[in-house]
């Protein structure tokens, strides 16, 4: 069962919000949509959940259109708050996981297993407009999922979470996969997606970059990175001087470099012994996805390059 995004295009006006994107979800995996604030991310989750419709293209699950399916098989968290502020978290969880169509008892009894993982059953008589950012993003999560849905949209689904909240969500995903949920969730926190996700797609600007396994996504580039250090306070202008390799990053303990294959990597390990340099460090990986997706629209017009607005992290991912 596929969830497959063929060709989607959506226009507001003279303003292209998704152009022409492609790219498949495969079921029981968790796949990570990315790309900076206003990249056409919600634009597109909305369209999976026909909440908007395209202007040309399909998605459908497993052969069949998703506007054709029935609206309890998906779960969605907004990116903005979804609930009703006076109204108490249990009365209002039991109302909407009923509204999809699963009964009283059975949303009962998934309220009180995910109140108490959350740790949050304090709160279940308390008013949503109450709790702090970080819990009401909870209670959000468990409207989407109490009705026991097949797909989980989620989008921005850490903000307003600290990192032992987030926490708590990524183990939440792990264990919904583990009972065969497909999870799409959008990010603009590349390194989290590459933390989680199986598969992803990178769009920027309405444009799909890039999609497809996290390690073939980030292998896109052809490029390693070596992580390399050096005890004590030594001078490591060399680095500059080598024929194949380019200082990405200069960080408190190590240098990144950016080299073209491990044997270029090796021989920078050769360099240092010769100068009897003490190396702590050395370790050849792949470009981060947030490596990959800069470098990619390096690429693209000086026009469609991202602004400084676009790569900023709101604050309310860090409230």
């Amino acid at each position: 069962m596929t969830l497959a995004i063929d060709g989607i295009t959506k226009t507001f006006g003279s303003f292209t919000a998704v152009d022409n994107v492609s790219f498949q979800v495969q079921p029981g995996t968790i796949f990570g949509f990315l790309g900076t604030n206003g990249a056409g991310k919600t634009t597109t989750m909305r369209m999976i959940l026909d909440i908007i419709r395209a202007d040309s293209g399909q998605i459908t699950w497993n052969g069949t259109p998703t506007r054709d399916m029935e609206r309890s098989r998906f779960g969605y968290l907004p990116e903005e708050r979804g609930l009703y502020p006076k109204m108490q978290v249990d009365e209002q969880l039991q109302f909407i996981g009923q509204l999809y169509g699963a009964s009283k008892h059975d949303v009962q009894t998934r309220l009180d297993q995910w109140l108490e993982r959350f740790n949050i059953t304090e709160n279940r008589h308390k008013t949503v407009e109450s709790l702090s950012k970080g819990n009401q993003q909870k209670i959000q999560f468990l409207a989407a999922v109490l009705h026991d849905p097949e797909i989980l949209i989620m989008d921005e689904p850490y903000s307003g979470l600290d990192p032992v909240n987030a926490q708590q969500m990524k183990d939440a995903f792990h264990e919904l996969v583990g009972q065969g949920k497909t999870i799409i969730f959008s990010t603009h926190q590349l390194n989290d997606a590459q933390e989680l996700s199986a598969d992803v797609a990178i769009i920027h600007r309405g444009n799909l970059l890039i999609a497809g396994p996290v390690d073939q996504v980030r292998q896109s580039t052809g490029e390693h990175y070596l992580r390399f250090a050096v005890a004590g306070d030594k001078e490591l202008a060399w680095l500059d001087e080598m024929p194949e390799g380019h200082v990405v990053d200069r960080r408190a303990d190590f240098v990144e470099i950016g080299v073209p294959n491990e044997s270029a990597a090796r021989t920078i390990l050769r360099t240092a012994m010769d100068r009897d340099l003490p190396v702590t460090m050395f370790e050849i990986d792949y470009p981060s996805l947030n490596d990959v997706f800069l470098e990619l629209v390096k690429q693209m017009p000086t026009e469609l390059q991202p602004t400084e607005e676009e790569l900023a992290v709101p604050a309310s991912a860090l409230a």
